[in-house]
């Protein structure tokens, strides 16, 4: 492996294990940091440390100071909406908590996005939603949940993206790490719900029908679901 490659393997792994530290609190909000422990904790280079740093810092967790180390931000500064952030936040203890926050997110964007859709989505669009709804639907007759996973992900990445507006398009990855924290960390039911997996599929039909007002009510009962399977599980 060349040096860079290297480099970036190390940086990788300090990432993956000093990010969910931060998150979890482990490594609370004032906590100092400082770039030769971290060398000797993770036994890599000051170049490998400060690539490392630079991309918590990108993601508003850390804030380097001359004279001072890493700072630890507060978790009102963080970018809570970068995927990587969210994958943390939800291997920690407060996941609960976290999932419902997301959850309410979904709740307050996807019904909207559908309800765009109806108007906004392309045949090409409305085909691959009909295509991943029955995919989806076979995926949960086989109880599969990591297949039923892949198809669940895509479809709400073509709704958001079907709705016309870039905005909610991009939320596309925080839904994909919700719907992966939910089934990773064994918050659904063993099997998906068949009430859940049927309104998927009558929110494609009503976005080909071009009926705004169904789509919207549709994609509210799903984020309205997901939100009481996490009561159940995660009270």
């Amino acid at each position: 492996m060349d040096r860079q490659g290297e480099n970036g393997g190390l940086h990788a792994r300090v990432l993956a294990e000093l990010g969910p530290a931060i998150a979890s609190g482990v490594h609370p909000p004032g906590t100092v940091l400082r770039i030769d422990e971290l060398e000797r904790d993770f036994g890599v280079s000051r170049t490998v440390v400060r690539e490392a740093v630079r991309v918590l810092e990108a993601m508003h967790l850390v804030e380097s100071r001359r004279r001072v180390g890493i700072t630890v931000r507060r978790t009102e500064e963080w970018n809570v909406f970068d995927p990587a952030v969210i994958r943390w936040r939800l291997a920690g203890a407060d996941r609960p908590r976290q999932l419902r926050s997301l959850t309410m997110l979904r709740t307050a964007v996807e019904p909207v996005a559908a309800g765009l859709a109806a108007a906004a989505a392309t045949p090409a669009q409305c085909r691959e939603l009909t295509l991943l709804a029955a995919e989806m639907a076979a995926a949960g007759r086989a109880a599969d949940l990591d297949e039923y996973l892949v198809h669940d992900i895509a479809f709400h990445r073509v709704m958001l993206q079907a709705s016309g507006n870039e905005m909610f398009a991009r939320l596309g990855d925080v839904v994909a790490e919700v719907l992966t924290g939910r089934t990773e960390h064994h918050l659904m039911f063993t099997a998906p719900d068949p009430e859940a997996v049927t309104l998927h599929v009558r929110v494609a039909e009503a976005v080909r029908s071009r009926d705004a007002e169904a789509a919207e009510r549709l994609m509210r009962e799903i984020c309205v679901g997901a939100m009481r399977e996490l009561d159940i599980l995660a009270p």
